[in-house]
């Protein structure tokens, strides 16, 4: 089996992984119930969440980030392919979770598996660093788009400062413009500050 070949599989493997649309099986299986009737109509861990309860989400959730993490870890780790089919594979699974065959081509938002993603290129470094942005995000912004746009900013910040490696910052730019396609709608709307956050600052 030739080099690129072996990576095209690789790729495959992290699309087709990627596309399992955990959240809206587990919706099915467990309640019977289409998730996408709920909510945003997303087919994403929140909407079971909404549908079924916090342990249904959770499991939802973490089925979604290894769903990424096993296949991008793997290959980053013991195949070792070449800085074009890495970013191509490393962003398999996000896309495949976009754009899942098994929905028709509508899949998640792709939260859970960028989290995945990040975790199998750089273990837990880069997904302490997201989930921290986006923490400081649900708190101070609105809608959830911009929380995401706002995390996605601060891992580039820190990617700069600290690890300008040309792979991580190319999977970074294409994983945030995937991002940016899939919240346009609610982009469209300009941030603002959390009502929260505002009734404390006043009071």
């Amino acid at each position: 089996m030739s080099s690129h070949l072996q990576y095209f599989i690789w790729g495959c493997i992290g699309f087709l992984s990627g596309s399992i649309p955990y959240s809206y099986l587990l919706g099915k299986w467990l309640f019977h119930s289409d998730i996408r009737q709920v909510g945003d109509g997303n087919p994403g861990a929140t909407n079971l969440f909404r549908a079924g309860g916090k342990w249904s989400g959770a499991l939802a959730l973490v089925l979604d980030v290894f769903k990424a993490a096993i296949p991008v870890g793997w290959v980053h780790f013991f195949v070792h392919p070449p800085f074009v089919w890495m970013l191509l594979i490393s962003l398999s699974p996000v896309l495949g979770h976009m754009f899942s065959p098994l929905l028709k081509g509508r899949g998640g938002k792709a939260i859970a598996s960028t989290f995945g993603m990040w975790i199998g290129l750089t273990l837990g470094e880069i997904p302490i660093i997201l989930g921290l942005f986006m923490a400081v995000g649900i708190y101070f912004l609105q809608p959830h788009a911009w929380v995401v746009l706002f995390s996605q900013l601060g891992v580039f910040t820190y990617l700069v400062l600290y690890h300008p490696n040309p792979l991580l910052l190319s999977v970074w730019a294409l994983n945030t413009l995937f991002l940016i396609g899939k919240h346009a709608s609610e982009l469209k709307t300009a941030p603002q500050i959390r009502t929260v956050f505002k009734k404390r600052k006043n009071g």
